[in-house]
Formats: C-alpha cells, structure tokens, sequence
C-alpha cells in the first residue's frame, strides 16, 4: 500500500468523516464548533494538529476498562498499513508524578510530538481524576492549624 502524504489525507477527511460531532452556538464567526471522536485525537477536536487520522505521529491517553490509563503511541515502522501492529499501548500504572514524566520522556524528550505535551498532560490529569473517581478514592484533605501550634 501506498503511503499518502499527511496534508493530502487531511484535505480528504476534515470536511467529512464519521467521527465528526458539530456543536452549534460556539464561535462567533461560524456559529459552530466541529468535535472528532476518532482514536488518537488529544483535544477531540477536528483539526489537523490533534488529528489522529491524518498525522503519521499519533500520540494519545485512554482509559483502560479496569479504570486505569494507558498512553498509545502510533509507531512509524513497517506495520504502518497494519492498523493493529502499527500502535504500542503502553500502560500507565504508577503514581501521578511518574507517569507524568514518562509523558514527558515518551513525547518531547525524543522529538515525538513535542507541541501536544501540554494537552497529554492535560487529558492525563483528567483521565487520573476520573478513574480515581470511579475506583472511590477520596481527595485527602489537610487541616488547617492555627499558629503556634504543632
């Protein structure tokens, strides 16, 4: 199979796919926002930056069914017309600080992708509320002391 350069794939798919969801009263030209719910996309919405159907690069965190997180990341090796070999799913297990780092060194630190860091951080910290949520662990709160007590 013949591989197709990214910018022609998104002129193909970006007015018409089955993953769009069109908001209506958002912007003030249009009047319209436009969702994707495709798999790769970080901000789930439809343009080119974020989409997972037209970039080579793709990367992504889901939640798992056991209530975890898991980050995939689209490799570019020979599977790339193989849809299923083509991703690594790479599970999120540890604490927050961890993973957050294991972000930062699976996207940036090796040139992967280096402008979505912010929105993986950022959806990588919802989808840790989220499943700590549905698991019912509670948010510890500190008490306040008041001074010149230990």
């Amino acid at each position: 199979m013949v591989t197709c350069p990214d910018s022609l794939v998104w002129e193909l798919t970006r007015r018409n796919t089955s993953f769009m969801k069109k908001k209506n009263g958002q912007t003030k030209r249009s009047g319209q926002v436009v969702f994707s719910t495709e798999k790769g996309n970080v901000k789930s919405l439809n343009l080119f930056k974020y989409s997972g159907i037209a970039n080579s690069k793709v990367c992504d965190i889901v939640c798992t069914a056991d209530d975890r997180a898991s980050l995939i990341v689209k490799t570019a090796s020979k599977a790339s017309t193989q849809p299923k070999k083509s991703k690594a799913v790479i599970p999120m297990n540890k604490d927050f600080k961890r993973v957050e780092s294991a972000i930062k060194k699976s996207t940036s630190d090796v040139f992967y992708r280096r402008d979505l860091e912010a929105a993986m951080l950022g959806k990588w910290t919802k989808v840790y509320q989220a499943n700590r949520r549905a698991k019912g662990i509670k948010k510890l709160v500190v008490t306040k002391k008041a001074r010149g007590t230990n």
